[in-house]
């Protein structure tokens, strides 16, 4: 089964989506397109790809996110991938609510993992599918917003965005 794919034009860029069988598996900012390819082919082996204007209600379930609704992509079905421990992390990044933040530790814990901060700070980094599962509402311990895959404006427009506020560079 090939992986389609479509480019959402949205106020922080251009985003790559991967879906598979109607999965969203692949969320890409411009630029990392190659790092996608790579991500997915370790995951699925040698991949056909067919690119298409619309992936249905995945793509018009992240267009009404940037719409401001930030619920729409809650429920949007998601193959991650990866470990039995990334797993975890990302089903728990899902839970922490839209304008909102926790620390890496608020994390660990939400795993019963207390201690495990750095790793996850570690999978959080791996997320293969950003936005929908939102590492960007993770800050470090002292509040600081620490890294985004994305880049810092980015995770400053997206929180801005969920607390109602979305301006680029404000």
């Amino acid at each position: 089964m090939p992986l389609l794919v479509a480019t959402l034009q949205t106020p922080i860029g251009p985003l790559e989506v991967v879906t598979k069988g109607g999965v969203l598996c692949g969320i890409t900012f411009e630029g990392r397109g190659a790092s996608t390819r790579a991500w997915m082919e370790k995951r699925f082996g040698e991949i056909g790809i067919e690119v298409h204007d619309s992936l249905g209600e995945v793509t018009e379930r992240i267009a009404a996110y940037f719409a401001g609704d930030v619920r729409a992509i809650d429920a949007l079905p998601v193959d991650t991938g990866g470990t039995t421990f990334q797993c975890r992390v990302w089903e728990a990044l899902r839970k922490i609510q839209p304008g909102t933040t926790a620390t890496y530790g608020d994390v660990a814990k939400m795993i019963w993992r207390e201690k495990s901060a750095r790793p996850v700070g570690m999978a959080t980094g791996r997320n293969p599918i950003p936005i929908v599962i939102p590492c960007h509402r993770v800050v470090a311990a002292d509040g600081t917003l620490g890294g985004y895959s994305g880049g810092i404006e980015r995770k400053k427009w997206l929180l801005s965005h969920e607390q109602g506020q979305g301006e680029l560079g404000g």
